[in-house]
């Protein structure tokens, strides 16, 4: 059901945790499955320096955390803003249809978090 990739980024996630002093911060969720996704950025010069998240959720919710956290380290904030649910399927060599709704969530938290250092900075 579930390809290596993801099972990997289930079993031995990436990137978990919390930034303290984080320049921007962002949560969204999905009421209906009970998936929530936090992401924390630490941003220097527009480069995402550090970024690390929290996910209540399956390990689906868990595996696009991890590889969208693993996408955006190190890029700008508009190259991370180009991240896209598709981009984060197909590094993962794919999810059950039912399951997609898991990188669109990965994908909203990267653009929340960059919204909320945008907000912080006045960008």
């Amino acid at each position: 059901m579930y390809s290596e990739k993801v099972m990997d980024h289930f079993t031995a996630p990436r990137n978990v945790g919390e930034i303290d002093n984080a320049d921007g911060i962002g949560e969204v969720g999905n009421a209906k499955c009970g998936d929530i996704m936090k992401i924390y950025l630490k941003i220097e010069d527009d480069v995402i320096e550090d970024v690390k998240f929290k996910t209540f959720g399956c390990g689906a919710a868990i595996a696009t955390s991890s590889i969208a956290t693993e996408m955006i380290k190190g890029k700008t904030i508009d190259e991370a803003l180009q991240l896209t649910n598709k981009a984060v399927v197909e590094a993962l060599d794919g999810l059950p249809p039912q399951k997609i709704h898991c990188s669109v969530l990965a994908e909203e938290a990267v653009k929340a978090a960059i919204e909320d250092y945008k907000k912080k900075n006045n960008k």
